[in-house]
């Protein structure tokens, strides 16, 4: 490496270029406009993405990285451009998505002078500590000089073990205040770095003896199993012991769930067979998964898991999560793919006698699942006005193409999705989830849609989430994305109305739904309307005919588009699970195979 003379800024961006960095995506303002001149010089290889709402920036590098495993960043200035940014740092932050947030502040010649927008009236230009529970490191640079050093380090931190967003915080004089230095080399400080480290062979032993001794094994794959691309792997030791595999609802799609052997996700959204399955299982394989409350039906015992006695084969690349809440009979420290090929190669010689002693489970479960699907088949094919939620999933689930992308935003539409909706088979379907931030779905699709510019990208979002997100529909527009937005139209917060209800009774709603007109009809936004006012296409459907017509008219388009669907409010998802709110203890499950008939 040889030194050269560079701003600060000049320096953050070389780097991000030697990181082979494609997409900057942020809102300008007066702090970072030192920052944005150094990306002008490299807009051959770094695309810089202008959002109009810096919340909207994060979700689309968020949504970016969750297809294509390699970060982009965000720019956002001093203040409230910053600050509004926190909320797609938090997300991507819970569900394990990698992003750099690069922010402006204000000059270190004026921190305590109180200038404009600077962060923290009794703390000198701090923002590191708004942003510090919510990423993995936060840097601040206060010399020109510390730029390529906190750069390498960050990217190192944010894509080693469990990915995590990473902040680095610039004053102003810093961007374009200059000196002589090394831009370091990525390849010469991580080339030889493998951060894929196997299970304790003991460990991997005693598991494989578990899984082929078990008489109702269930494999829970979790989104540790996407980061680790190790998709294949979890199929082929599913099919090899013939062991069926459920997901956690983060991992929804890990498993093509057509296939016999896959159940679907479990917990308070989850199909029938895949609770009726972790719960009544010897041995679970769970990798890459934190048992949170809603994939475990609050941990109750009996609703989804009975941990003990069901034992417990626990795979995680973080040690924090393996026995946080479950205890495990063998717990493995390691990289999802890594392990799952040494189980793989540690059952393998004896996995006739594995399958055989298996059968009898998975002809239960398979018959588990087919009485789901024959419970559903009224609902899936109601021709009734508004859309039945179930006919809703269904139409989209059989028009998507084979390679589309979902994005399901946060609300009612996303209890749904995530059981009954078939992801397409080489698709993905993305959510917020840990953190569960609305507005994930609406402005992720234009960073998932930049991930895979030849794949279609279809986001289902509530009237609610939409409204609060909308301009990404102007991004799309601006950027000629052939993204298409189904609203899911009924009138309010229908997850929250749904929760009132249970909780408190069918006459306490107050605050989640639209407030009705002089004739008593739900107030809603014309969604088409607002489509066609930011220049996309706009289409609305009240029957599930119109609806197909829009959807097939959309996705054919190739633009952006907004279909505005008048979904029945009054229905709720079948219970299979249940999800706790202390001290309010959620209801039991419900469903039967004849409860829908």
């Amino acid at each position: 490496m040889s030194t050269t003379d560079y701003t600060g800024a000049q320096m953050l961006v070389e780097y991000l270029a030697k990181e082979r960095v494609e997409y900057a995506f942020g809102v300008c303002g007066h702090g970072i406009i030192g920052f944005l001149d150094a990306l002008y010089d490299r807009r051959d290889s770094i695309r810089t993405i202008t959002a109009h709402d810096e919340q909207a920036a994060g979700f689309m590098a968020d949504a970016y990285y969750r297809l294509r495993h390699r970060p982009a960043v965000t720019y956002s200035s001093c203040g409230p451009g910053s600050l509004n940014l926190t909320m797609a740092v938090a997300n991507a932050f819970y569900d394990s998505s990698a992003f750099l947030a690069i922010t402006g502040n204000v000059p270190t010649q004026q921190f305590n002078q109180g200038p404009f927008q600077e962060s923290g009236r009794y703390f000198q230009g701090d923002f590191s500590n708004v942003m510090r529970p919510y990423v993995k490191r936060t840097f601040q640079a206060f010399r020109a000089e510390m730029v390529p050093l906190i750069a390498r380090q960050a990217f190192s931190l944010m894509l080693t073990g469990r990915p995590g967003p990473v902040h680095i915080d610039v004053p102003l004089n810093v961007f374009v205040e200059r000196a002589t230095v090394e831009i370091p080399e990525p390849a010469e400080w991580r080339l030889g770095v493998s951060d894929r480290s196997g299970g304790d062979p003991l460990a991997i032993g005693r598991a494989a003896r578990m899984l082929l001794e078990a008489k109702r094994p269930v494999i829970v794959a979790g989104n540790g199993v996407f980061l680790a691309e190790a998709m294949q792997e979890v199929a082929e030791l599913s099919e090899l012991l013939q062991i069926p595999v459920v997901s956690s609802p983060l991992g929804k799609g890990v498993v093509d769930e057509a296939t016999p052997l896959s159940l679907g996700a479990t917990g308070r959204n989850g199909p029938y067979a895949a609770n009726q399955a972790t719960r009544g299982s010897d041995v679970l394989l769970a990798v890459g998964t934190r048992f949170d409350d809603r994939p475990t039906s609050s941990w109750v015992p009996g609703v989804t898991y009975s941990i003990p006695p069901t034992r417990l084969i626990h795979v995680d690349i973080d040690p924090q999560e393996i026995g946080r809440n479950y205890p495990v009979e063998v717990g493995i420290l390691g990289d999802a793919g890594t392990v799952l090929r040494q189980l793989i190669e540690a059952v393998r010689p004896h996995a006739d006698a594995a399958r055989r002693l298996h059968s009898e489970w998975v002809a239960t479960t398979t018959a588990w699942k087919e009485a789901w699907t024959r419970a559903l088949e009224s609902s899936r094919a109601d021709p009734a006005t508004p859309i039945h939620p179930s006919r809703l999933v269904a139409d989209i689930g059989d028009m998507l193409p084979d390679d589309a992308v979902v994005l399901s935003d946060i609300g009612i539409h996303h209890n749904w999705l995530i059981q009954q909706l078939r992801v397409p088979p080489k698709g993905r379907f993305l959510q917020a989830w840990g953190f569960a931030a609305m507005g994930f779905g609406v402005a992720g699709a234009v960073g998932a849609q930049f991930a895979m510019p030849d794949r279609p990208v279809v986001a289902v979002c509530g009237d609610g989430g939409f409204l609060m997100t909308a301009n990404a529909v102007a991004t799309a527009v601006e950027y000629d994305l052939p993204i298409t937005w189904v609203v899911w139209n009924n009138g309010g917060y229908g997850s929250i109305r749904g929760q009132q209800e249970t909780f408190f009774g069918p006459d306490r709603e107050i605050a989640t739904r639209f407030r009705r007109d002089k004739t008593g009809e739900l107030l809603s936004a014309d969604f088409a309307l607002l489509a066609r006012a930011m220049r996309a296409d706009g289409y609305s459907a009240a029957d599930p005919s119109r609806f197909r017509e829009c959807l097939a008219a959309a996705l054919a388009s190739g633009r952006p588009s907004v279909i505005d669907v008048q979904v029945d409010e009054s229905r709720s998802a079948p219970a299979t699970g249940s999800w706790d709110l202390p001290p309010l203890a959620g209801p039991p499950p419900t469903f039967t195979p004849d409860s829908l008939a």
